[in-house]
C-alpha cells in the first residue's frame, strides 16, 4: 500500500482547514452544497463530454493504483525470462511450449506463443511493440482523465463564483439572502481550486506514473522474448535486462 498518497491527501487537506481555523474560522463557512453540486456537476459533465465511455470507465478501475500499485516483480520477470532462455537452448524453442500454457501473462503469453511458432526477431518485436503501444495509450488516457478534471475544476469554481455573485446582485435589496450568493461565490472558488490541486492533478501524475512503470515492466518482456528469439547467451540476456532495475 502507497502510504505515502494516503498521506499526502489528509495533509493537504488538513493543512488548509487547520490554516482556516487559525483564522478564526470555522468549518460550516466552507460547507457549501450548492458550491459544490456547481464544481463537481460542471467537471464531470465536462470530462464526459471530452473523454469516449470506454476511458472513462477504465480510469475509474485504475483509481485504486494511487493507493495499492500495481507489484510488477521486475526480478523475477528477469529470472523468468532467463530460465526460457536457457530451456530454449537446451531444447529448442518448442521447448518452450510447455511454458506457454502455465504462463498467466498475456503479454509474455503472446510473445512466447510467438517463439514457438518460429516467427523471426523483427517480427516478434513487431508484434509485440503494437500491444505495447495501446496498453501505454489506454493507460496514459486514464490518467489524462484526472488531468482534464484538474483544468476544468478551477474553471468551474469561477462559474459557481459568478453565478454567486449575480444570485448577490439580485438580492441588493434584501440584505439577509445577501450572505448566501457571497458564500457560494468564495467557497465555489475554494472547492474549484482545491479539487484540482489537491486531487485530481496529483491523481494524473501518479497514475502516469503507474503507466510508465507497467510500459518498463511490458519492455522489459518484449526485449526479454527478442533476445530469445535471436538466441543471445542466457546470461547476456540477464545482464541486459537488469538495467531494468538499476
Amino acid at each position: 500500500m502507497d502510504i505515502l498518497s494516503v498521506f499526502g491527501v489528509i495533509l493537504g487537506f488538513f493543512s488548509i482547514l487547520g490554516g482556516h481555523f487559525l483564522e478564526g474560522g470555522e468549518l460550516s463557512s466552507l460547507v457549501n452544497f450548492p458550491a459544490l453540486v456547481i464544481v463537481l456537476g460542471g467537471t464531470l459533465g465536462a470530462t464526459f463530454l471530452h473523454f469516449p465511455p470506454k476511458t472513462v470507465f477504465h480510469s475509474i478501475k485504475v483509481l485504486l493504483l494511487i493507493v495499492k500499485p500495481r507489484n510488477l516483480l521486475l526480478e523475477k520477470q528477469i529470472e523468468k525470462v532467463v530460465r526460457w532462455s536457457a530451456l530454449a537452448r537446451k531444447e529448442g524453442l518448442l521447448g518452450l511450449e510447455a511454458v506457454v500454457d502455465r504462463e498467466v501473462d498475456l503479454f509474455a503469453k503472446k510473445g512466447l506463443q510467438l517463439l514457438v511458432d518460429g516467427n523471426e526477431p523483427e517480427v516478434i518485436r513487431d508484434c509485440l511493440e503494437v500491444e505495447l503501444n495501446t496498453i501505454e495509450h489506454k493507460e496514459v488516457q486514464a490518467a489524462k482523465v484526472y488531468e482534464a478534471m484538474g483544468g476544468y475544476s478551477p474553471t468551474i469554481g469561477i462559474i459557481g463564483a459568478v453565478v454567486g455573485l449575480i444570485q448577490v446582485m439580485q438580492n441588493l435589496a434584501n440584505p439577509e439572502l445577501l450572505g448566501a450568493g457571497i458564500a457560494t461565490a468564495f467557497v465555489a472558488t475554494i472547492y474549484g481550486v482545491g479539487f484540482a490541486n489537491l486531487l485530481f492533478l496529483p491523481i494524473a501524475n501518479k497514475l502516469k506514473a503507474e503507466a510508465y512503470a507497467l510500459v518498463q515492466a511490458k519492455e522489459l518482456m518484449l526485449e526479454g522474448v527478442a533476445a530469445i528469439a535471436e538466441g543471445e547467451n542466457p546470461r547476456n540476456i540477464e545482464l541486459k535486462l537488469s538495467g531494468y532495475i538499476s
